[in-house]
């Protein structure tokens, strides 16, 4: 029997009427209806510092960090779905990025060597990013920093992978029929990846550790 892919659909836009959860919830409801196993993170409503004090010191997570750690573990397959603000992700989101991928959680160091452990591998992830520039303009002219940061350096960087990134953009021009249709894509989306079958690959278990 082929197994249910598990997905976790991340909302990284700190308002709970803002396109992106719209878009979130769309996509969430488009992977179970076509048969995923589904969970719901809105990162604005979680309770934790997203001041991310730095490797030096012990910062306990707190309840909701740990659960949110438990998902990404449980998933498949990550969602992360946000809007670009000053070329990149908001603060919020970013600070909850900082505090959960933890070294011996999402990636550890090889004592003595220049390489590392990638600890989230056997995981794929999706980006479904809202801005008010032009994809294209984002794409060829500021060259997607945000892009880049999320897919690079932080999701393969503890080896989640595939990442597949779509735009939607320009938000602040977009006719309400506009926006309408990205909200039906984003659930199309989400029916697509709902219907793939989970990845026979095992995912590995991260430790959970405070730096």
């Amino acid at each position: 029997m082929t197994e249910q892919q598990n997905i976790l659909v991340i909302l990284g836009h700190p308002a709970t009427d803002s396109l992106c959860a719209g878009m979130a919830r769309a996509y969430a409801d488009g992977a179970q209806q076509a048969g995923a196993q589904v969970r719901f993170l809105d990162v604005g409503q979680l309770a934790f510092n997203p001041l991310f004090q730095g490797y030096g010191a012990v910062q306990p997570l707190e309840p909701d960090l740990l659960a949110a750690q438990a998902d990404i573990t449980w998933a498949h397959h990550l969602v992360w779905v946000y809007p670009i603000w000053w070329g990149a992700m908001p603060a919020l989101l970013k600070g909850f990025i900082d505090r959960t991928f933890l070294p011996g959680y999402a990636f550890r160091y090889r004592k003595g060597s220049s390489l590392w452990d990638k600890l989230l591998a056997g995981r794929s992830a999706e980006l479904l990013v809202t801005m008010d520039s032009p994809p294209w303009y984002f794409r060829w002219v500021t060259r997607m920093p945000g892009h880049h940061q999320m897919k690079k350096a932080i999701l393969e960087f503890c080896g989640i992978r595939p990442v597949r990134v779509h735009s939607f953009g320009p938000v602040r021009s977009a006719s309400p029929e506009r926006l309408a249709q990205w909200v039906v894509k984003a659930r199309q989306l989400g029916e697509r990846q709902g219907a793939r079958a989970a990845p026979r690959k095992p995912r590995p278990a991260p430790v959970t550790s405070s730096p």
